[in-house]
């Protein structure tokens, strides 16, 4: 008669790697790149250091930036181990007994900081955990540069309102103080209001609302400027006016009819702004019945590659597109002699898009 082997069965060991798991770790990739979405010295370089050390089943994970300042998930060592750290700021470092390693971070061959790992570890491959944080962090430094980009496109647009237009709007204003007190009041108040919106910070999102009031304002002063030369319809269903959107978006369309289409019509022209509801989206047109332009010409403007000075009309096409996908640029109808047609399509909800 047999006997069954009572002996233990050999304990399975610990890997939290692709071999057991390659969803979870798939997973624990994607957290710690989001959790590193600040670098190293962000309020998530702890759970990113508690992510690696799961993976790597180490008794401790530090996480060190060029500043030597270290976030650590478990038990320091004991031990002088930020020497280590300034070792492995020039190359990768091993010490001590259980096994201290630190290994440098590169993005871009640019040092970006440490990964520090204590003891033994159960599973994994410390050098590819290294280069997941590395690919974090340099995820990470194209999304704050797109960012900043974002916001120095923001600027420039700010920059272009155009000067000419300030200056003529004063000096109406100034011609008004003495014959009109009451209506250079009024306009006093209009170019603040305006000048409030289009120039102090904002967030990046707003509402129909606010851009439909900047666009009534702007249009005020310049009914005072051009006076019966400019004919203004703005139309905006209620339904509508809640929508959230990028900020500055509809006013330099408007400008762009005003300066481009009416202005160089010598019997000036009508401009009509219109919002309205189709299904889930929000449809807003500004119109001109001015000069228009070539179609080639639009499509330069829209890509960038129009002259100088007229960046208004790529950085809101660019900046839907960001937003809402591609789907969702400007769309211009224009032909020269025939006035110009501006469309924006935008969901009436979106995720993330929030004033």
């Amino acid at each position: 008669m047999s006997v069954p082997d009572q002996r233990r069965p050999a304990q399975r060991p610990f890997l939290p790697w692709s071999r057991t798991d390659p969803a979870a770790t798939l997973a624990s990739a994607r957290r710690i790149a989001d959790d590193l979405a600040d670098g190293l010295g962000g309020t998530g370089a702890r759970a990113a250091a508690r992510a690696v050390r799961r993976l790597l089943g180490a008794d401790a994970v530090g996480l060190a930036d060029l500043a030597g300042a270290t976030t650590w998930a478990g038990k320091p060592p004991a031990g002088r181990w930020s020497e280590l750290v300034d070792a492995a700021l020039r190359r990768e470092t091993r010490a001590g007994r259980p096994p201290l390693l630190a290994l440098p971070l590169h993005v871009h061959d640019d040092l970006a900081g440490v990964l520090v790992v204590a003891g033994h570890c159960r599973g994994g491959d410390v050098r590819e955990v290294a280069a997941w944080v590395a690919d974090a962090l340099e995820r990470a430094g194209l999304e704050a540069s797109a960012a900043q980009a974002a916001q120095a496109e923001l600027r420039a647009l700010r920059a272009e309102i155009s000067p000419h237009f300030t200056y003529n709007a004063l000096t109406v204003i100034s011609s008004l103080v003495h014959t009109d007190p009451d209506r250079a009041h009024e306009l006093i108040l209009d170019f603040a209001d305006f000048n409030r919106y289009s120039l102090a910070g904002h967030g990046e999102y707003t509402t129909v609302s606010e851009e439909f009031h900047a666009i009534e304002t702007y249009l005020a002063l310049q009914r005072a400027v051009l006076g019966d030369r400019l004919r203004v319809q703005v139309r905006v269903a209620p339904e509508v006016l809640a929508v959230a959107l990028p900020y500055l978006v509809l006013q330099p369309l408007v400008e762009n009819a005003v300066r481009h289409g009416v202005e160089p019509r010598g019997k000036g022209g009508l401009v009509q702004v219109r919002g309205e509801a189709e299904g889930s989206d929000c449809v807003i047109t500004v119109e001109d019945d001015g000069v228009g332009m070539d179609p080639a010409h639009a499509a330069a403007v829209l890509a960038g590659t129009g002259p100088a000075g007229s960046i208004g009309l790529a950085n809101v096409d660019r900046r839907l597109r960001d937003v809402y996908g591609a789907w969702h640029g400007l769309v211009v109808e224009t032909a020269e002699g025939a006035g110009t047609r501006v469309v924006v399509r935008l969901p009436m909800f979106s995720p993330g898009v929030v004033p």
